[in-house]
């Protein structure tokens, strides 16, 4: 025994010597040129021995402000001009020093800068611009039809549209679009305009014409990496390796290593592999290796644990909801009201809200926002299950002397079951679908891979997410199916209350 202590003594002091650090979490949002800076980041600790992962695409600024703020993240690669606008709302740019002087107060700093800038900017389809001789951003005002695709960020950025539609007089009305599809609907002549990035690699490959910000309404957006004040202290190895990119990425390499991506379908770990020096896996494999990358596993584990974990908590909840609704008269339409309602909010609204009531990014806002949309099937079900036995039978139960929790355990909730399992079994599908939605808020699954051909408009990896997603759903169904059948004396008649009849002609 003394030896074991001994030993285990040994190994702790070993592992202190060695400098062990808790792991770095690099998030990103939902944009190429993020997604590859924040894999570079994660390469360049770990190539120095120090624990990193990286959390992509995570979502908007203010999702990721407020991920560092609750320690869920502790870096991602952010935008000068985004800090001082979108972040700060500082009417005016501000020098790196003036920034980290107001992000201090919030446990906040700036700092690595990366030697590029990616400013806003508009674009127009080149036939277009040349044809009304659009050259400038004031030049839009004289153009009231003109069709504007801007990306839903930047419609609601202090530094996007409104301000923009202000300091130049645009009267126009744009379309809310992702930034990822936003190419390929301009070059098929859907829009006429968007906003980009100045670092983007579709610029010259589209012929886009970028209109001259003549009245200097975007300010300078340098790339530097925007961290909790304490992560530099608490991650002394894998920040010195991030230190070392500073000034290493101009805007041409930038725009290059966007090129890797979009164009010439590398992936992002590729790409900053790369630039690091390292060899690469080359292009993005094909439809069948792409679903069975190696990532399959975690993200199969993490998008069934979501899916279940809340139907679980969805069902101890929802069913005696269901009960009581079914018993107290004056709490069946409150209670199918309310729920039913739940249903009604988008999901990434749901999302947005449960990321600063739960104070996390990640499982835990996911999972509540999943149980939530599984209470209504579970409630409905269970309460129009019970309301469906028949009456004679429960007064049978009461004249053998059984009492009323015996009736509802003996006699009412089984012959509910085939009822409450069609429930469970739309819950659970349904969340199947919208898991993949969790990944917009790093929570994982396979709408990671959504999300990131979402953001390249990449048709191979939007289909590596949605294939398997569908697959797990249909497995889950039959899951539901095989239990039914199970079931003594089990019901196929459901009624309105579980599923829609269909009549063929």
């Amino acid at each position: 025994m003394r030896a074991i202590v001994l030993g285990l003594l040994a190994a702790s002091l070993a592992q202190a010597a060695g400098g062990a650090e808790p792991e770095l979490r690099v998030g990103s949002k939902r944009f190429t040129e993020s997604y590859i800076l924040a894999e570079i980041a994660v390469q360049a600790a770990r190539r120095a021995g120090a624990p990193a992962v990286h959390e992509p695409g995570l979502g908007n600024t203010a999702i990721l402000v407020q991920a560092l703020s609750t320690g869920a993240i502790d870096v991602y690669p952010e935008y000068t001009g985004t800090i001082a606008r979108e972040i700060l709302a500082s009417p005016a740019d501000l020098p790196l020093a003036a920034l980290n002087e107001r992000l201090r107060a919030r446990g906040l700093e700036a700092s690595v800068a990366l030697g590029f800038a990616d400013g806003y900017a508009i674009g127009v389809r080149g036939d277009y611009a040349r044809s009304h001789g659009l050259e400038r951003i004031s030049d839009l005002a004289r153009m009231p039809d003109i069709r504007l695709g801007l990306s839903h960020e930047f419609l609601g950025r202090r530094d996007g549209w409104p301000g923009l539609a202000g300091a130049y007089g645009l009267p126009q009305e744009p379309r809310g679009l992702d930034h990822g599809l936003a190419y390929e609907a301009l070059a098929a002549g859907e829009i006429d305009a968007i906003d980009l990035y100045s670092t983007d690699a579709k610029i010259a490959r589209y012929g886009i014409v970028v209109l001259r910000d003549d009245r200097a309404y975007f300010p300078r957006y340098d790339a530097v990496m925007l961290h909790r004040l304490a992560a530099p202290g608490e991650h002394p190895r894998a920040w010195a390796a991030i230190e070392g990119l500073a000034g290493r990425i101009d805007e041409a390499a930038m725009v290059r290593l966007n090129s890797r991506a979009e164009l010439d379908h590398v992936g992002f770990p590729a790409v900053a592999a790369e630039f690091l020096g390292a060899d690469s896996a080359g292009a993005r494999p094909g439809l069948f290796a792409a679903l069975f990358a190696p990532d399959f596993t975690r993200l199969l584990a993490q998008h069934a644990a979501l899916v279940f974990g809340s139907l679980v908590a969805a069902a101890l909840v929802g069913i005696p909801l269901g009960i009581a609704a079914a018993r107290l008269r004056w709490l069946e339409q409150p209670l199918l009201a309310v729920t039913g309602l739940i249903q009604t909010i988008p999901a990434l609204a749901l999302l947005a809200f449960l990321i600063p009531a739960t104070g996390a990014i990640g499982v835990r806002p996911a999972m509540l926002a999943l149980f939530l949309y599984g209470l209504l099937p579970i409630v409905r079900n269970t309460h129009a299950g019970l309301a469906g036995v028949p009456p004679g039978v429960v007064q049978a139960g009461v004249a053998l002397g059984l009492r009323p929790v015996q009736v509802l355990a003996s006699i009412e909730l089984p012959l509910a079951m085939p009822v409450i399992l069609a429930g469970l079994q739309v819950a659970a599908v349904i969340n199947v679908g919208t898991a993949t939605i969790a990944a917009f808020v790093g929570a994982g699954g396979f709408g990671e891979r959504i999300a990131q051909g979402l953001a390249l408009n990449d048709n191979t990896m939007l289909l590596a997410g949605a294939l398997p997603a569908a697959a797990l759903a249909l497995v889950v169904h039959a899951l539901f199916e095989g239990l039914e059948r199970l079931l003594p004396g089990r019901q196929r008649a459901r009624g309105d209350a579980t599923r829609p009849t269909s009549r063929r002609v």
